[in-house]
Order: structure tokens, then C-alpha cells, then sequence
């Protein structure tokens, strides 16, 4: 199988989004679809829940908890919900969410010239259960872990996935196909792309 990479614009997310992987990610996935939208932005308009508030935690899945602009102050991230309806007030009814499907759909979605995004950590690996504290959130109790994060999977061969990751130093970072599945499914299968 030889290697196939997506043309993706590469965006890091620091120095000024220093908990903004899913935004920076998603600001790649829209670029690529010709939004010309930055992480800035989409920072700006993510919707945002409370890190704790009335003895609860936020929940992933209502909108960014806490902070994203520093670590100075209580963060974590958000899941794809939020990201689904950001990505939809761009590309109205063209939004395709993934979420739950198998690793082959990514490679089709690709193969189509669609990146993806997707929700794993910053292992690319499978997590040890001491990497995961539960939270109770209005939505009843959530496993979490501070090492989530969010990339763009822009390509693949036989051995590794590519990815555009916020936190790196360049495109198309390869990781090993295995580990990357591995990780991605312990983070509940989360991922999206466009038509």
C-alpha cells in the first residue's frame, strides 16, 4: 500500500491556545474546505461550559470545559457535539460526523480527499486506567483524562496514519496505525469530515 497524504493546511495551536487542539483542528479541517476561518476564531465561538460549577463538572459534550487560553486556570477540552455544530454554522448540511464508525472509514473518507478529525491523546496510545479520573456532570458520571487531545488525519500507508497535530513542530506526523486505532477507539471513536 503506498503512502497516500492529503494536501491540509498545518496549523499549530500554541502559543495562543494552549488547551485549543480541537479548535486548531477543526480550523485545518474548514481550511481545507476552503472556509477561510482561523483558530482564533473558533475559539471565540465554541460554545463554553463551566469547569465546575453547583458541585458539578462540565460535561465534554455540552462545550469546551473551562479554559482554553492558559493553564494558569482550571481546562480540559470538549467532544464532538460542540465541534459538530461549530463546523455546521460554516458548512451547513455538509458536515459528515464519523463518530462510532471503523478505522477503514477514516482511510475512505480519505481516499475521497476528505481529512478527518478526530479526538485520541497525546500518547497516540492506548492509556493506562491511572490516566482516567470520573467526574459527575449534569449528565451523570464521565471518564476523563487531561492527556485527550485532537488532531486532523490527513494521510496513511500500510504501517502508519498521518496526522496534523496542533502540538507538533510539522505536518503529517506519522504514528503507528495500531497504537493510533488503539487510542482512538478508547476515546469513544470521535471523528468528523465534510462532503
Amino acid at each position: 500500500m503506498k503512502k497516500h497524504i492529503l494536501e491540509v493546511p498545518f496549523l499549530e495551536q500554541m502559543p495562543e491556545l494552549p488547551r485549543g487542539c480541537e479548535v486548531t483542528s477543526l480550523s485545518m479541517l474548514l481550511q481545507h474546505a476552503g472556509i477561510n476561518v482561523d483558530k482564533m476564531q473558533l475559539a471565540e465561538d465554541i460554545i463554553k461550559v463551566p469547569f465546575f460549577k453547583n458541585d458539578l463538572n462540565g460535561h465534554l459534550n455540552d462545550g469546551f470545559v473551562g479554559d482554553m487560553y492558559s493553564f494558569e486556570t482550571d481546562g480540559l477540552g470538549v467532544y464532538l457535539p460542540p465541534i459538530q455544530k461549530l463546523a455546521e454554522s460554516y458548512l451547513p448540511q455538509r458536515i459528515l460526523p464519523l463518530s462510532g464508525c471503523k478505522i477503514d472509514d477514516i482511510f475512505k473518507s480519505m481516499m475521497e480527499g476528505y481529512p478527518v478529525w478526530v479526538i485520541t491523546n497525546d500518547t497516540f496510545d492506548l492509556l493506562d486506567a491511572d490516566q482516567f479520573q470520573t467526574w459527575n456532570t449534569r449528565l451523570g458520571e464521565l471518564k476523563i483524562t487531561y492527556r485527550m487531545h485532537s488532531v486532523v488525519v490527513v494521510g496513511f500507508d500500510k504501517n502508519d496514519i498521518y496526522v496534523h497535530d496542533p502540538l507538533y513542530h510539522k505536518p503529517a506526523r506519522a504514528i503507528s496505525r495500531e497504537r493510533f486505532e488503539k487510542a482512538w477507539i478508547q476515546m469513544g471513536r470521535q471523528a468528523l469530515t465534510y462532503r
